[in-house]
């Protein structure tokens, strides 16, 4: 089959299965082209739990479809490539965080959704690189342990006036981009908008314009004005961008922004999930009940 072959054939049988295909901001372009929904991991999520359809096919990394289980207990939910992982989630463990949380007794801990089900069991309240700042805000605690993104860790807690004691996790994609990279970029588009994911390392935020997450940037740009962006997160975001706005121009400064694991999933994978109805993402029944209470914690924090 050709690809347009694949792409049909997967539409018929995610219709024939009730499933619905969702896709992480940073997949593929012709992933995201097919899927129903396209978003964060978080809002993909409570669309899983909010959809009518049985079956959940999220195009994304394993924390993610975790997520999607955790929110939506009673659906099937398959990810394409069980081989799909988040190097940052995977710098903090369940242990590992037991063992931090010794350290600091009376902090709150704070894990960002990036994090595997185990980790947010052993925490007291998820964000999201969007409401970060906000759920720190709301916490009535002068002292929060922030887990695993030390560059979110950094921004929260130039935000907010608690003590905060940071996980020294880190994206590596997001890492990789350098204060050089942006001024040059910046030095040839003297115009363009930076935009910048609160993943990324201090140093690139102080150069920032705008500093948000994916869904924030898809929302700045279409509101702003501005006609150049310079895109300061993985690449994949692109494809939404450009088709969002014609009219505008969007550029990456780095082409190292690529996230390996968020390019795992093919069209051929997403094929042959439909057909063989697996892999399937579970959580155990007790630590899915306390991973749960972190995000529905999260979701009960009034947005600004």
């Amino acid at each position: 089959m050709n690809q347009d072959q694949i792409k049909a054939r997967i539409l018929q049988l995610a219709e024939e299965n009730n499933a619905l295909l969702m896709a992480h901001n940073y997949q593929r372009d012709e992933i995201q082209e097919i899927a129903h929904i396209t978003g964060d991991s978080l809002a993909l999520s409570i669309e899983a739990a909010r959809t009518d359809k049985e079956v959940i096919i999220f195009c994304g990394v394993h924390f993610m479809a975790e997520s999607a289980a955790l929110l939506a207990p009673e659906k099937t939910v398959l990810l394409p490539r069980h081989d799909a992982g988040c190097p940052m989630a995977d710098m903090v463990t369940a242990e590992g965080l037991r063992e931090m949380k010794q350290q600091y007794p009376n902090a709150t801990v704070v894990t960002y959704v990036n994090s595997s089900a185990a980790v947010k069991a052993e925490s007291d309240i998820c964000c999201t690189s969007s409401n970060a700042v906000n759920v720190v805000r709301s916490l009535d605690t002068d002292e929060v342990l922030l887990v695993p993104d030390r560059n979110l860790g950094h921004y929260i807690a130039s935000q907010v006036d608690k003590t905060c004691h940071i996980w020294e996790g880190f994206c590596p994609t997001h890492e990789r981009l350098s204060v050089a990279q942006v001024e040059l970029m910046r030095d040839a588009h003297p115009d363009a908008i930076f935009m910048a994911h609160p993943e990324c390392p201090p140093e690139i935020l102080k150069l920032a314009d705008h500093i948000c997450s994916t869904s924030g940037m898809y929302e700045y740009a279409a509101q702003s004005s501005a006609k150049t962006f310079i895109v300061g997160t993985e690449m994949g975001i692109l494809y939404r961008l450009r088709t969002e706005n014609p009219d505008k121009t969007f550029i990456l400064p780095s082409d190292g922004l690529i996230c390996p694991n968020m390019k795992l999933t093919s069209l051929e994978d997403l094929l042959e999930c439909l057909e063989t109805m697996s892999p399937r993402v579970t959580v155990d029944p007790l630590t899915a009940e306390k991973a749960r209470l972190t995000l529905d914690r999260m979701l009960a924090v009034p947005r600004d």
